[in-house]
C-alpha cells in the first residue's frame, strides 16, 4: 500500500520544483522519500502515516524548547489576537533589540530581518560599504544562506578566487570571493599577506554545522580575529545555527571571540521567520536610513515572530537550561560511540552545547576534506534503519543535529537502543 507520505511527495513534484520547498527536505543525499510532518510535540514528530518519531532535527534548530511549547504558542496565539504585522515599529522590536544586546555583549546595535540568509547578505553588504572594499573571504563547508556572493565553492588550490556553486551566479560576483580551508589559521595568513587591503570581511560559523558538527581550533579562531584587526576587516561570525545553541552567549562567548559583526536566525525566532545582525556601533551606523548601506525588509521584526523568539529566549535564561542541554547531548553521543565500538563499527560522534555529529569515520573530522572522506553510503543506511526504528535524524551525512529541553533520558536511551539493534545486525 502506498504510504500517505509518498502520496504528497508524488502530488507536490507536479507544482513544487523536486516536491519540496527547501532542497535537502528531498532526501536526495540519503535516498527515498521525504517524510512529510503534520504534528510536533515536545521531542517528537508525527508524518503523515500516523508515525511518531523522536525529532534530533528540530525543524533545522529553532526548537531548542521542544515543540509547541505553551509558553511560546500563547505569546503567538496573543500576538496574532493584536494583528499580524503592521510594516512599522512596534515595542516588541524594541524588547527584542534589548534583550538580544544584553545576552550577547558583542552587540552594540542590532536590526531584525526575516532570515538567516538576509542577515548574512546584509552582513556582507555592510562589511563592504564600511571598509571600501570589495573581497570576502569564507571557508569550504561553511554555508551561510544562498546570497549569490555566498554560493562558491573553492577553486583549484587553497589561494585561488572562488567560483560559482550555483547556476545563475555570474563568475564575476563569485570571483570576488575567496574560499579557504576551514581549520587553516596558515592558509587564511598567507592570503592576508598576499591580498589584505582588499579583503572587506571574513565570514565563518564558528561552529560548522553545514557540513555536519566540525568544532574550531582555537589557533584558527585567534588567528582570524587577529589578522582582521591588524589589516582592518570586518569579521563576521555566522551564529544563524550555533546562536544560543552552544550556549546562552552562542559559539563567540563560549570561545571568548569578539565579532565586529554577528548574524543570528533560528532559535532567536522560536520557529518562526525571524533572524538579526549586529555588532560595533560604527558599523551599524552605516545602514541606511543613519548611513549609505542600504537594507529594508517588509516583514522585519514582524510581531508573531517576535513574540515566538521572546518566548523562546525567556525560557533559555533559566537556571541550569544549557547544563542539562550539554548532558543530553553528551549522553547521546557517548552512548552512540560505546555502541559502535562493541559491535567494531567505524563510527565517532561529538557534540557541544546541544549541537551533535554523528560521522562513520574512526575519528570526528576537523576540515571538510575530513568530513568528504567519511563513508556516506554507511551513514545513509543508519539514516533510513534508525527511521524504521522512529528516530529522525538530519536526511544529510553534512548536517549537525539537535537535542532540545524536551529530549529525556527515557528518549536518549530509546535512541542508544536502536542505534544498538542497528549496528548489532551490521
Amino acid at each position: 500500500m502506498t504510504s500517505r507520505n509518498q502520496t504528497l511527495f508524488e502530488e507536490s513534484q507536479r507544482l513544487i520544483p523536486g516536491g519540496v520547498n527547501s532542497p535537502v527536505r528531498a532526501f536526495k543525499s540519503v535516498g527515498g522519500s521525504p517524510l512529510f510532518f503534520t504534528r510536533g510535540q515536545g521531542a517528537y514528530v508525527w508524518d503523515a502515516d500516523g508515525k511518531r518519531y523522536i525529532d534530533y532535527v528540530e525543524s533545522w534548530g529553532p526548537m531548542i524548547v521542544g515543540h509547541c511549547h505553551p509558553d511560546v504558542v500563547k505569546a503567538v496565539q496573543d500576538a496574532a489576537a493584536q494583528g499580524l504585522g503592521f510594516g512599522a515599529p512596534t515595542e516588541a522590536e524594541l524588547e527584542m533589540a534589548e534583550l538580544l544586546c544584553k545576552l550577547l555583549p558583542s552587540l552594540e546595535m542590532v536590526r531584525l530581518v526575516s532570515s538567516g540568509t538576509e542577515a548574512t547578505m546584509t552582513a556582507i553588504r555592510l562589511a563592504r560599504g564600511f571598509t571600501g572594499r570589495s573581497r570576502i573571504i569564507k571557508f569550504e563547508g561553511c554555508y551561510h544562506g544562498h546570497s549569490d556572493g555566498l554560493l562558491v565553492k573553492a577553486g583549484s588550490g587553497a589561494l585561488t578566487f572562488g567560483q560559482p556553486s550555483s547556476s545563475g551566479v555570474p563568475a564575476d560576483i563569485a570571483a570576488l570571493t575567496t574560499v579557504l580551508d576551514y581549520n587553516d589559521a596558515a592558509g587564511l595568513e598567507r592570503t592576508f599577506a598576499e591580498m589584505g587591503d582588499e579583503i572587506a570581511a571574513v565570514i565563518v560559523e564558528p561552529v560548522a554545522g553545514n557540513m555536519n558538527l566540525i568544532l574550531p581550533k582555537r589557533e584558527f579562531l585567534d588567528a582570524m580575529r587577529a589578522l582582521c584587526t591588524k589589516h582592518g576587516a570586518v569579521l563576521i561570525l555566522d551564529e544563524v545555527m550555533s546562536g544560543f545553541r552552544v550556549g546562552l552567549q552562542g559559539a563567540h562567548g563560549h570561545f571568548g571571540i569578539k565579532p565586529d559583526l554577528l548574524t543570528l536566525g533560528k532559535v532567536m525566532g522560536g520557529g518562526l521567520p525571524a533572524a538579526a545582525f549586529g555588532g560595533r556601533r560604527d558599523i551599524m551606523q552605516c545602514l541606511a536610513p543613519l548611513g549609505p548601506v542600504y537594507q529594508a525588509g517588509t516583514l522585519s521584526g514582524n510581531p508573531v515572530a517576535v513574540a515566538a523568539g521572546l518566548a523562546t529566549l525567556n525560557l533559555i535564561q533559566a537556571s541550569g537550561f544549557y547544563d542539562r542541554l550539554t548532558q543530553t547531548a553528551k549522553q547521546m553521543t557517548d552512548g552512540l560511540r560505546a555502541s559502535a565500538a562493541k559491535h567494531g563499527i567505524p563510527f565517532s560522534a561529538q557534540s557541544i552545547g546541544s549541537m551533535f555529529g554523528v560521522y562513520f569515520s574512526k575519528q570526528p573530522p576537523t576540515s571538510y576534506a575530513e568530513i568528504m572522506a567519511c563513508d556516506k553510503e554507511a551513514f545513509n543506511r543508519f539514516f533510513h534503519a534508525m527511521l524504521d526504528e522512529g528516530v529522525y535524524l538530519a536526511p544529510s551525512a553534512y548536517e549537525a543535529g539537535f537535542v532540545s529541553a524536551a529530549h529525556t533520558e527515557a528518549d536518549v536511551a530509546a535512541t542508544i537502543a536502536a542505534a544498538d539493534k542497528i549496528f548489532a545486525g551490521w
